[in-house]
């Protein structure tokens, strides 16, 4: 363990991870964006991607800091990578199912299934974050502060839909946009809240 309270081998473990997360992220949310007919939840996954192609640059910058190349391969990586083309192409297979709104459906568990990884990662950089010191400190804190935010956006509002466009398959009413987004949550607080009142919204 270093001075810092951390073990720094799995801080850039972890790094590495999030740059595979973020370079996979981008691939799922393309593929998912072809999936998507509901307009609403295309130009929100559009701005995700958006996000995400700005959080591989914030990943990038980290590893100059920790003197990591973005590129090198660890297997905690190839199982990221292979995940990441696992989801994406479970979509394509929906697709080739030939109803697009079960495609739809697949497509958003898929971006709450890579969110969560995505999401997770940035949780446990924050841990970090709270106990690192000098430059690398000021370099995690710098990322999480950038990211975080995002991070639980794409994470709740996704759920969010998934929820609704399941409930709304199973032939009952559903509130779309769902309430995550209607009410801009941003917490799992936030979340557990708003699911507690699509009742009233419906």
């Amino acid at each position: 363990m270093s001075k810092d309270r951390y073990d720094s081998q799995q801080l850039n473990d972890l790094v590495i991870q999030m740059m595979e997360t973020e370079l996979g992220g981008e691939q799922v949310y393309r593929t998912a964006i072809s999936c998507a007919l509901n307009a609403d939840l295309k130009k929100e996954w559009q701005e995700y991607l958006d996000e995400t192609l700005t959080h591989q640059n914030v990943v990038r910058s980290l590893c100059d800091t920790l003197g990591l190349d973005p590129d090198m391969q660890t297997p905690s990586r190839a199982v990221v990578k292979h995940i990441g083309e696992s989801l994406v192409k479970a979509m394509q297979l929906a697709q080739k199912g030939g109803d697009p709104a079960a495609a739809q459906l697949v497509a958003c568990e898929c971006v709450v299934h890579a969110e969560t990884k995505d999401h997770a990662n940035w949780e446990l950089l924050g841990k970090v974050a709270e106990v690192a010191t000098g430059d690398v400190g000021k370099a995690l804190k710098t990322a999480h502060a950038a990211v975080e935010q995002d991070e639980d956006h794409h994470l709740y509002h996704t759920k969010g839909w998934c929820r609704e466009l399941s409930i709304e398959a199973l032939g009952m009413p559903a509130v779309l946009p769902p309430p995550e987004e209607v009410k801009n949550v941003e917490t799992a607080i936030g979340a557990s809240r708003a699911e507690q009142q699509r009742t009233a919204m419906l």
